[in-house]
């Protein structure tokens, strides 16, 4: 039963950031919670319809740092349990999308204040250890970001619901959102517990019900989310957690008619696969699905000679270098000016060359080891093409070993080849390609950071020139989905800087928005008529006297 208030959603404030300083309260929390997690060798079911799956057939979760150090046997699904899932969202569906809305949304508060307080250690501490993210990367994800979409997206549900058409004396006019008609798809990465926590309790919050696939790579922090969600009193069925591989289960929900929408972090390629399987099922959907998703990017810094060369080099190295390079947002391309490239390369090398790189437990690492032995391969391999290459050289950094853990160095490549392709393609780790042009080309140097890679995500201009900062906005209008002045192009703040980007980097329906949660919902336009005519005639038909 509804109660008949109009019901004010709690304003939201930006969580904190702890600072994990020695001697603090937190870091002593934290790394207890380590020890007792490390400790363990978690046995991990899928959840479908609130019930715990075993399925027998297991992946080993490890650390990257420490790739032998086993956290966790995850149960993988298989067809039978993809088709179990979306059942049971389908069920859920039913009596969920009828809650109202107040009481839809005191779920996820309540989510908010247990990751505040009781969750957060053990949230931070799983994100560190299987995804390898220092402890200030973990907090300003696995909590800080995630507790703020948490109480961002119900008031931004709220403004939602409030937008009501104007009516006249005669009649009423009102418009109800519905949530969409089905089940939403939800397929998330490793790099974020944040997003792997917002991308199935966004859709949610408006009524609908989700099956949620975890990056193979983020299974345990996946599954201590899905347990603080549950503790927060979502009830069964409403959110479906399955593990597995895509190639096995991902074609199972993309070709149900009961598909509403998918919701995606990921690969452009991936993302571009999942949009091709959905046009081709397109006569067999009940609705047509809402595809949302953010994907690549090759993120880029451009130096305008004015530029303050020590911020320059701070938020470099910070933009491509924190969580080793990882973030959809990183720093992977850099353009800077003859004029003040000695000065930002002594610098760069002095700073990279202090960073310190190893298992995230010791709080004094600045980076830790990239995900898993593809993103190993993946970034050894370009660093070795960029030492063949004559037109490359190894500015810093350079080296690789694999024997422990993921370890790559942060590097800085120098090319003279615009084409390179560590100056165009994703590589999603810790190595920043620069490109140093004449000063006096910074007209052509907009062009051609604008158009020499597909992507749109985020970028960022250094520069002291007013005049030079306009241009730059002007110039690369349709290069960043997020833009930055004298700032890296990483660290958007739920509330703050709505997330997102277009081209080949998604659909940019920013995160952090009213503009995402727009799209889980399926308005009815209402219209009530308080005296009705009672005969079909106009006064245009009466006969001249």
């Amino acid at each position: 039963m509804s109660t008949n208030a109009f019901a004010c959603v709690p304003a939201p404030v930006n969580e904190p950031v702890k600072g994990y300083a020695p001697g603090s309260p937190e870091r002593e929390s934290l790394r207890l919670r380590l020890t007792e997690i490390a400790a363990e060798r978690l046995d991990i079911p899928c959840i479908i319809g609130g019930k715990d799956v075993r399925t027998g057939r297991t992946a080993t979760a490890v650390m990257p740092h420490d790739h032998s150090h086993v956290l966790a046997d995850v149960h993988l699904a298989g067809p039978d349990e993809m088709q179990a899932a979306i059942e049971a969202a389908a069920e859920a569906w039913q009596s969920w999308s009828r809650l109202p809305w107040e009481e839809r949304l005191a779920v996820f508060l309540k989510a908010a204040e247990l990751l505040t307080g009781p969750w957060r250690d053990t949230l931070n501490a799983v994100t560190m250890l299987n995804q390898s993210k220092t402890c200030h990367q973990a907090e300003i994800d696995a909590a800080v970001e995630l507790i703020d979409f948490w109480r961002f997206n119900p008031v931004f549900a709220a403004q939602l619901y409030g937008q009501q058409p104007v009516s006249t004396s005669a009649y009423w006019d009102r418009v109800d959102y519905r949530p969409l008609e089905g089940f939403v798809y939800a397929v998330t990465p490793f790099n974020f517990t944040s997003i792997a926590g917002n991308l199935p309790t966004s859709p949610a919050m408006m009524g609908c019900s989700a099956v949620w696939k975890p990056a193979s790579t983020a299974t345990v922090s996946a599954y201590f989310v899905m347990r603080l969600l549950q503790e927060a009193g979502l009830p069964d069925g409403v959110i479906n957690l399955v593990y597995g591989k895509g190639s096995e289960v991902g074609d199972i929900p993309l070709a149900d008619a009961r598909l509403a929408g998918v919701h995606f972090t990921g690969s452009t390629a991936v993302f571009q696969g999942m949009w091709r399987q959905i046009g081709a099922n397109i006569e067999r959907y009940a609705n047509y699905p809402r595809i949302v998703g953010e994907t690549g990017g090759k993120d880029f810094i451009i130096a305008h000679e004015s530029c303050d060369v020590d911020e320059l080099v701070a938020s470099t190295v910070r933009g491509a270098f924190e969580y080793q390079g990882q973030k959809c947002s990183a720093a992977s391309r850099l353009f800077v000016p003859d004029s003040i490239w000695p000065a930002v390369r002594e610098r760069l090398v002095a700073a990279v060359e202090s960073i310190r790189m190893g298992d995230v437990r010791d709080f004094s690492n600045y980076m830790g080891a990239v995900i898993d032995a593809a993103g190993f391969a993946t970034q050894k391999q370009a660093i070795d093409d960029a030492k063949a290459d004559p037109s490359c050289r190894i500015v810093v950094g350079g080296g690789c070993d694999d024997s422990v853990g993921y370890f790559v160095e942060p590097t800085i490549i120098e090319t003279s080849d615009p084409d390179f392709r560590t100056l165009k393609e994703e590589l999603f780790g810790p190595v920043l390609t620069v490109f140093v042009y004449p000063a006096r080309d910074w007209d052509a140097t907009l062009r051609m950071v604008d158009t020499a890679t597909p992507y749109g995500l985020t970028g960022a201009v250094f520069a002291g020139d007013r005049y030079a900062v306009v241009q730059a906005l002007d110039a690369l209008r349709h290069a960043a989905g997020n833009f930055y002045v004298n700032d890296k192009p990483t660290g958007a703040i739920v509330g703050q800087q709505p997330f997102g980007g277009s081209r080949a980097s998604g659909t940019n329906d920013k995160a952090g928005s009213i503009w995402n949660l727009i799209r889980w919902t399926t308005p009815r336009t209402i219209k009530e008529q308080f005296v009705p005519p009672k005969h079909y005639g106009y006064p245009f038909l009466t006969h001249e006297s």
